[in-house]
């Protein structure tokens, strides 16, 4: 299905860490304490563009090295309008639901694979 919306690509994640995906699982598991996206929107919140930029390239860094799809999508496109000075209404708002999603899809991972 060419529309379906892929979370986590465990396969390509495990890869990255030599296919060890114990070693995978437990980086999952250590993302869902990360609180790089509330930095970013205390940043915009208090109309630092700086700090938000830096840290929505964090949690992009974050996203990609973790092969957490959809969200690594989001965050390329909300790192981009941060650069260009002004986050279009809604955006980070997707970027949250996409977020909860993924962590959501987290658990299911780590329940399958722990």
């Amino acid at each position: 299905m060419a529309d379906e919306v892929i979370y986590i690509d465990v396969d390509d994640g495990a890869k990255r860490v030599m296919n060890n995906t114990k070693l995978f699982v437990k980086l999952l598991v250590k993302f869902k304490e990360d609180q790089t996206l509330g930095k970013i929107e205390s940043a915009l919140s208090a109309g630092n563009m700086e700090e938000a930029q830096t840290a929505a390239h964090t949690l992009k860094g974050l996203t990609a090295n973790l092969s957490l799809i959809e969200l690594y999508k989001q965050c390329v496109e909300l790192e981009a309008q941060i650069k260009a000075g002004s986050v279009k209404d809604g955006q980070l708002a997707l970027v949250n639901d996409v977020y909860k999603k993924t962590l959501l899809e987290i658990d299911k991972v780590v329940s399958e694979y722990a």
